[in-house]
């Protein structure tokens, strides 16, 4: 019997934030074909926009050239292709920046950024949103709306032969549905395949979630090595299964336990998981530890790609004020919900009704709780709220600090801040209105 191709893809990063050596161990020591990092979420993007509008020449992820620094010159020496959404608000920037490292280490490498998922200049804000049936218009400024593109973004660059690809707002899944395509020559007509590989994708796209680190409690779910966990790499072979796996001798664990939870992370419906690639239908999934550290995936499957495509709009959602000041010692708590009133009282007349006030080390994770407990010994109180101008968000944090002579006693360790925050609202858009294309960088 004919022997099946396979490519093997791993997933470097889960998030913005996410740690740096896990990629490059992949790369060194995971015989990966296809590197992927993911590292874009729904206010990531509209931040970057912030940054962009601020300076032309930012909006790219701010962990990119330390990521590329360490990865360039190996993903050349072993010929792997890198995909990612690193370049967020601005991935030509960001290839230019990528090349400039390249110069400067003596690196040949094309890079091909992917554009076109940039749809705020089409935003009339008579948008109806997806979370609240409001009109968009019914929200604060809005700063940027991105499209989730999918895979036939990402495939003419690397038909291009491109060494990187670097996108904004792609599909999770998408990353790792492109190199599939890509490689096996499946079409969107072979519907069961992108949806068996949109699974492979969905269950990679978060990185060290799916060897543990997501899943560990430490106590019914121990999982080893958390400080050196490893990421994730899939077999995945040209009738869609794929094995999951991770490189030998880094931490963590990859079990049906793990896969399980990952593959139900963020699904409201199994039956028909939407990405710009697929319907994607999860309920036929069969997973099988075939040996330690390795799940087989098979099942799932899919039907056509939908008519329209999710757009993230982020908007200017205020300012928050933040205050926070620790009470020890005889009656802490007592302290604490003193000094919350007195706050309380004299920021009534700014702040009407939407103080949120938190006891940080009693109930500020859950609430609403019951209140039949020991006496605290020490609580940090927080108090927050939003307010539409800088200076009134910041009554919050010279409040919190006049506490430390004002009253009550032994108040200490007071921090203050204010953030201007982004609100993320969804639309839908006509798929058929937005072009994607791509421009290609060489050193």
């Amino acid at each position: 019997m004919k022997e099946l191709k396979k490519i093997r893809i791993g997933a470097g990063a889960g998030f913005s934030g996410d740690r740096l050596e896990p990629a490059e161990i992949l790369a060194r020591k995971g015989a990966i074909n296809y590197l992927v990092l993911e590292c874009l979420a729904e206010r990531t993007i509209a931040l970057a926009q912030k940054r962009k509008l601020a300076d032309p020449s930012k909006g790219y992820d701010p962990l990119l050239e330390r990521r590329m620094e360490i990865l360039l010159p190996v993903i050349k020496e072993k010929g792997i292709r890198l995909i990612t959404n690193m370049g967020a608000a601005n991935a030509i920037a960001a290839s230019q920046k990528i090349i400039d490292i390249a110069v400067r280490n003596n690196i040949r490498v094309k890079v091909a950024a992917v554009t076109g998922d940039d749809v705020l200049s089409r935003i009339t804000g008579n948008e109806t949103t997806l979370e609240s049936g409001k009109p968009l218009s019914s929200f604060g400024k809005i700063i940027s709306a991105n499209a989730y593109l999918g895979a036939d973004s990402i495939l003419p660059a690397l038909e291009a032969g491109a060494d990187v690809v670097i996108t904004g707002r792609v599909a999770d899944p998408s990353l790792v549905v492109a190199p599939l395509m890509h490689e096996f020559g499946w079409t969107y007509e072979d519907t069961e395949l992108i949806g068996k590989a949109t699974v492979t994708g969905h269950l990679m796209e978060c990185a060290g979630q799916v060897t543990g680190g997501y899943f560990a409690d430490g106590v019914k779910k121990v999982v080893p090595g958390l400080e050196i966990l490893g990421h994730p790499f899939a077999d995945v072979y040209e009738d869609g299964t794929s094995v999951i796996g991770k490189v030998e001798g880094t931490g963590g664990l990859i079990s049906l336990a793990t896969v399980k939870e990952q593959l139900l992370y963020e699904v409201l419906n199994p039956h028909a998981y939407l990405t710009p690639d697929v319907s994607a239908d999860f309920t036929s999934v069969s997973l099988n530890q075939i040996s330690e550290d390795r799940v087989k995936v098979s099942g799932g499957g899919g039907s056509s790609k939908p008519d329209q495509l999710k757009v993230s709009v982020g908007y200017h959602a205020g300012f928050m004020g933040e205050g926070e000041i620790l009470y020890a010692g005889t009656f802490a708590m007592e302290r604490a919900e003193m000094a919350a009133g007195i706050i309380s009282l004299r920021l009534k007349g700014a702040f009407p009704d939407n103080l949120r006030i938190d006891y940080i080390g009693r109930h500020s994770g859950h609430p609403g709780i019951s209140q039949d407990h020991p006496a605290s010994y020490e609580v940090r109180l927080r108090i927050s709220g939003m307010a539409d101008s800088a200076d009134i968000a910041a009554l919050i944090g010279e409040e919190t600090e006049a506490l430390y002579t004002n009253g009550p006693s032994g108040g200490g360790g007071v921090r203050k801040s204010v953030n201007e925050i982004i609100g993320v609202q969804s639309i839908l858009m006509d798929r058929k209105s937005i072009h994607p294309s791509f421009s290609v960088f060489e050193s």
